[in-house]
């Protein structure tokens, strides 16, 4: 099976580069990929070889990455600019996706524009990405998730793209490795996140510092403070399968609890032994949910 590659021009200025599989066509399946920090679109290449024949997978890279669009301002990476994005893309694969996946940023993006526009997808399909208003209770009351998260403080830095980048990006690989990386993060992959990375780092930076979702820092800003998420700006109605690698370090399995409340059609996937990095970990078990999801 080939990967293609093509860029999407956006109505708003904004171009996404895209990584593709399988043939558009009357009543072929379509599935929108959308990745994390501090991946890219390559991340979902596995996943898109387990479904060849059986949709359409588009899997963009989201602004500030790879060779999509990069505004230098962090205000350009707040939650509407990327919804704005993901909306635009849906409508030239034809107005709906019968299937979002989304992990990390890419489900933070995912849950605000099932909450905002259900009508742009059949279902969702969430690894390891916290709904916004289970977030922010855990970041407000669960010390053990603050700790989890206080690297993303780190991350704001203004300083953090030099700190990153320095001695061959040594700071970037734990974030991989320290997380269940090992086995997975083979020499290809590893030459694959270092092409990425020398193209920048300020976009996937700007992620952290455009989100007020972030445990307070030490003489710093409560962003938390003031924030506030009503229930029907967050409820999401779209069928949700949430898959949950349980030895993720950064995002705890306490985030899962009480997210019915947002979610009412809601199927829970724990899956044990899996870390962050669920989609490398366990690449046929999330394209075989990816399957039984577009059989529904």
């Amino acid at each position: 099976m080939t990967i293609e590659t093509f860029d999407a021009a956006l109505p708003h200025g904004i171009t996404l580069s895209c990584r593709a599989s399988g043939t558009p066509g009357a009543g072929v399946p379509r599935v929108l990929l959308l990745h994390g920090f501090p991946e890219a679109a390559f991340a979902w290449d596995g996943v898109m070889r387990h479904l060849a024949g059986q949709a359409r997978c588009v899997a963009p890279n989201l602004r500030g990455f790879e060779r999509s669009s990069a505004p230098p301002q962090a205000e350009a990476y707040r939650a509407r600019h990327l919804v704005a994005d993901v909306e635009a893309l849906i409508g030239q694969m034809g107005g709906c996706v019968d299937l979002l996946v989304a992990h990390d940023w890419g489900g933070a993006v995912a849950w605000n524009l099932a909450a905002q526009k259900p009508a742009l997808m059949r279902r969702l399909l969430i690894l390891n990405a916290p709904h916004p208003a289970c977030f922010m209770r855990e970041l407000r009351a669960n010390p053990a998730q603050q700790q989890a998260s206080a690297y993303m403080n780190f991350l704001c830095r203004p300083d953090a793209e030099a700190l990153l980048a320095a001695n061959g990006h040594a700071r970037m690989w734990p974030f991989l490795e320290r997380m269940g990386g090992g086995a997975w993060l083979t020499p290809a992959l590893r030459a694959q996140y270092e092409a990425v990375w020398a193209r920048g780092l300020t976009g996937g930076l700007n992620y952290y510092r455009a989100s007020p979702l972030r445990p307070p820092a030490l003489g710093g800003p409560d962003t938390l403070a003031t924030l506030e998420l009503p229930d029907e700006a967050v409820t999401v109605r779209v069928p949700t399968t949430v898959m949950w690698g349980l030895d993720d370090q950064a995002l705890l399995p306490a985030l899962l609890d009480g997210l019915e409340r947002w979610v009412p059609d809601l199927d829970v996937v724990r899956v044990p032994g899996a870390s962050h990095w669920i989609v490398h970990e366990r690449t046929e078990l999330v394209a075989e949910q990816v399957a039984r999801l577009l059989r529904r």
